[in-house]
């Protein structure tokens, strides 16, 4: 049996050490979590130096030793005194600090960590994109924004998938909108979101992007086409003409 004043000698990677109850008897490598200092004392991560202090000393005089008479409970409260400390002393020394921190997040697992998880969608969904799987592709692109909604390639990819897709131009759009916002000063965006705007026959807003592209990339040959298709033509009795999209708006 592994106990906490075990754990204690050995340091923070070992002190939750668990075997299943299946596997005792077979000697199956044990699993190993990291226990986070801040979860001991029941703060949070950003916590300073003196709110480390002050919660020491509110958990320790509550569950101080000396509180208890029987034995087993005296016990387990100095076990638990030990784990106090020990989280008071590392988090207050700002290099022990500073290494907890790092065994933390290099610990953390997958499922607690949505921008990890989110990367792996989206590797997935490059890896269908490049195969020419751009139902899958847009699959794992919305499983990536949707765990982490702050990474604007993701958004983009997305919207490049959908325009592969028949009936996914307005999923395009809503992406490729929601990659904007997060970086409106990415030509590429601004180009691929004339293109999806030209798709939904919205040829005003993509007008509109295809010159915010313009201005980034003023020789952009590609920009330049699409600006030039999607620009009213004058008819032969000089009226003005304008390029319909699949739902045949102007925009």
């Amino acid at each position: 049996m592994i106990r906490l004043t075990d754990c204690l000698k050995w340091g923070p990677r070992c002190e939750n050490l668990k075997r299943a109850d299946n596997d005792r008897a077979g000697g199956a490598p044990l699993e190993v979590s990291l226990t986070s200092y801040y979860d001991v004392l029941g703060i949070p991560r950003d916590s300073s130096e003196s709110e480390v202090r002050v919660k020491f000393r509110l958990l320790a005089r509550e569950g101080h030793p000396d509180r208890f008479r029987d034995i087993a409970e005296k016990k387990a409260a100095e076990e638990r005194f030990q784990l106090l400390t020990e989280a008071m002393n590392v988090l207050t020394n700002p290099a022990r600090r500073k290494a907890h921190d790092l065994e933390l997040e290099k610990n953390r697992p997958l499922s607690q960590d949505p921008a990890a998880l989110a990367r792996l969608y989206l590797a997935k969904g490059v890896k269908a994109y490049r195969e020419g799987n751009f139902p899958n592709a847009i699959t794992q692109f919305d499983l990536a924004v949707k765990h982490y909604d702050k990474d604007a390639k993701a958004f983009h990819y997305l919207a490049l998938a959908c325009m592969k897709v028949v009936g996914q131009v307005r999923r395009g759009v809503d992406a490729i909108e929601a990659a904007i916002r997060l970086d409106g000063n990415n030509a590429l965006f601004h180009r691929d979101a004339g293109k999806l705007f030209i798709l939904a026959g919205l040829n005003s807003k993509a007008e509109r992007h295809l010159e915010q592209a313009l201005s980034w990339l003023p020789e952009d040959a590609e920009t330049l086409k699409l600006l030039q298709d999607v620009r009213p033509k004058k008819g032969p009795s000089g009226e003005r003409k304008t390029p319909s999209g699949i739902f045949g708006r102007k925009g």
